[in-house]
């Protein structure tokens, strides 16, 4: 075998494994993310008290289901 034909299948096999590893990373986020949100109910509460404001759980439900359908709509975007 020459050896620019071994250079060119590595160069390829680098390639598909970049292209590869980067689309199996992106799904295991996208997974994990959606089985674990970055922000709950209790850090919402949180962020609202220390903004000064009495934190309602009407309020809380609306700010988590805006959050939630913003998420969903973003990976939709992104599929």
């Amino acid at each position: 075998m020459a050896i620019w034909l071994a250079v060119i299948l590595i160069v390829i096999a680098l390639i598909i494994g970049l292209v590869g590893g980067f689309f199996l990373a992106r799904k295991y986020m996208m997974d994990y993310f959606k089985k674990n949100p970055p922000i709950n109910e209790e850090m919402l509460r949180m962020m609202m008290m220390q903004m000064g404001q009495k934190p309602s759980q009407k309020k809380i439900n609306q700010m988590m289901t805006m959050m939630n359908k913003n998420m969903d709509s973003n990976m939709k975007k992104s599929k």
